[in-house]
């Protein structure tokens, strides 16, 4: 089990008990989607960010506020259409009558959990100001750089069959995102259940763990061991990929190390310290799809994205135990 031994407690708590903590605490809200909460969440401790990609209505938003309020952190949330502005996202500085200085009021950028809301209606310009605040933890304005506190995840939210008023998502802004994940519709226990909290008092939750406690978690999920077998296996299904005939973009060394890290962190909230091949073979398509372009004759057939990495999964060997 990975401990983590600097938390404020008077017993060891394990990341597996505090990750089920958080896990039940935003069930409250996510009724019967107990694998979303656990890819949201493995994002969050792997460090990464995550775009959720659904039709309207199935609970993206809910996602994202569920987590925030699970953490006692800070959350911003940005609505984004068409004429937001860049400044709008990061901040902007303004002068002081007063002083006769310029002041920086900080945008929704600076809050540790950060919800952007239909990221695809913001304009190209307002989508590539996020993109130094999700790589490099930091913001730029008017010349002078400022650290974005920890930890930091963006929870972006689109509707795929939107198009009216709609910025495709360039390539190099969905690499920033650590996974796509979609939350689908409920199911019938699920549904009824939803049904029957409609129209009562909202379920309100309350934090489970601290931003000192995320953090801590995410330095312990850093620490679980990957095999050099499991290693080279990364590696074997990204070089797959790039030789697929289907795919004119393959996986890139950025995306192994996302895999990697989200693999660490799956692992730690099954109270293991080491990565087993399933765990890298169940996030391989949430972390990698996004990341990948078909090639044009492939689209023309209907090909997916997700069948072709389907397809490197299965042909390339997973290692022996213990290798």
């Amino acid at each position: 089990m990975t401990e983590i031994a600097d938390l404020p407690t008077t017993a060891p708590v394990t990341f597996e008990e505090h990750f089920a903590a958080i896990r039940s605490n935003i069930e409250k809200v996510i009724k019967g989607k107990p694998e979303v909460i656990d890819r949201a969440l493995v994002c969050l401790f792997a460090g990464g960010h995550l775009l959720v990609e659904d039709v309207p209505g199935v609970g993206k938003t809910s996602l994202a506020k569920a987590i925030a309020r699970s953490i006692d952190c800070d959350f911003g949330r940005m609505q984004f259409t068409p004429d937001v502005l860049p400044t709008d996202v990061v901040g902007v500085s303004i002068w002081n009558r007063e002083t006769r200085v310029f002041e920086f009021q900080p945008g929704p950028v600076f809050s540790n959990i950060v919800l952007g809301d239909e990221i695809n209606r913001a304009s190209p310009k307002t989508q590539a100001a996020l993109l130094e605040a999700m790589e490099e933890r930091q913001v730029t304005v008017d010349g002078v750089t400022r650290p974005l506190g920890s930890p930091f995840m963006v929870v972006a939210t689109q509707n795929p069959i939107e198009h009216e008023g709609t910025y495709p998502l360039p390539e190099s802004q969905l690499d920033r995102f650590l996974m796509r994940i979609s939350i689908g519709y409920p199911a019938g226990a699920a549904a009824i259940e939803i049904l029957d909290q409609h129209g009562v008092e909202p379920v309100e939750i309350e934090p489970v763990v601290d931003a000192a406690t995320v953090v801590s978690m995410a330095k312990a999920a850093r620490s679980v061991h990957v095999a050099p077998a499991l290693k080279s296996y990364i590696i074997d299904l990204a070089e797959r990929s790039r030789g697929h005939h289907a795919l004119a973009l393959g996986v890139s060394p950025r995306a192994t190390v996302s895999l990697q890290s989200a693999s660490r962190a799956l692992a730690a909230s099954r109270g293991r310290d080491h990565v087993l091949p399933d765990d890298i073979k169940e996030l391989a398509i949430s972390v990698l799809a996004h990341r990948l372009l078909l090639a044009p004759d492939a689209q023309l057939r209907g090909t997916s994205i997700e069948s072709v990495l389907s397809e490197v999964l299965t042909a390339v060997p997973i290692p022996a135990a213990g290798g």
